[in-house]
């Protein structure tokens, strides 16, 4: 007779929180995330949190300063929408996280890619991006999600990126690589 798999997952309702765990709840269903075209649900029908924010309540201080530091990235960086949703989606892949690829695909789309484009960064394979911006964005995401940027890659990618977007990039690699990294871990 074999045990059932331990639950990992505690989905918190609004109805249960309170303190620092309603204070990062409201910070992420009434801050930028929430506001604008919702391209992908935040919250359950029941009002849980989608995705990895769930767990963002675990460790409420933390989950605020993950929660801050997404919308950051996604709100107040410099990378344009459509170098920005290539990036989240080679993280996806590379991960092979199904949240992050389902949500940032229809923002992505939002942002101008195409099926074409998504479908490529999805199975890593080759796509000839004009912007040559784009393209470094693409390349030097994918030498951060495999191992490691060299200096052949570095030379190819910088310029046309300079050193503050490679920064801006690398944050953003690190922060979805996190998100993927707990959702796996928490079975969401």
């Amino acid at each position: 007779m074999t045990t059932p798999a331990p639950q990992r997952q505690h989905p918190f309702t609004p109805d249960e929180l309170d303190g620092d765990r309603l204070a990062v709840y409201r910070s992420i269903t009434e801050g930028p995330r929430a506001k604008g075209p919702r391209l992908f649900d935040l919250v359950s029908d029941s009002g849980v949190l989608a995705g990895p924010f769930n767990e963002f309540l675990l460790r409420p201080a933390l989950g605020d300063a993950l929660q801050r530091l997404g919308a950051a990235i996604r709100y107040q960086g410099a990378l344009s929408g459509r170098s920005r949703e290539m990036a989240i989606l080679v993280v996806a892949a590379a991960w092979d996280s199904e949240f992050e690829r389902t949500a940032h695909e229809a923002v992505g789309r939002a942002a101008g890619l195409t099926e074409e484009e998504m479908a490529a960064i999805a199975a890593g394979a080759p796509l000839d991006l004009p912007d040559p911006h784009e393209a470094a964005v693409l390349r030097l995401t994918r030498a951060l999600t495999t191992g490691d940027v060299d200096d052949e890659t570095w030379s190819a990618c910088v310029p046309p990126l300079d050193r503050e977007t490679v920064f801006e990039l690398t944050t953003l690699v690190g922060y979805y690589s996190t998100l993927a990294l707990q959702m796996r871990t928490f079975r969401v």
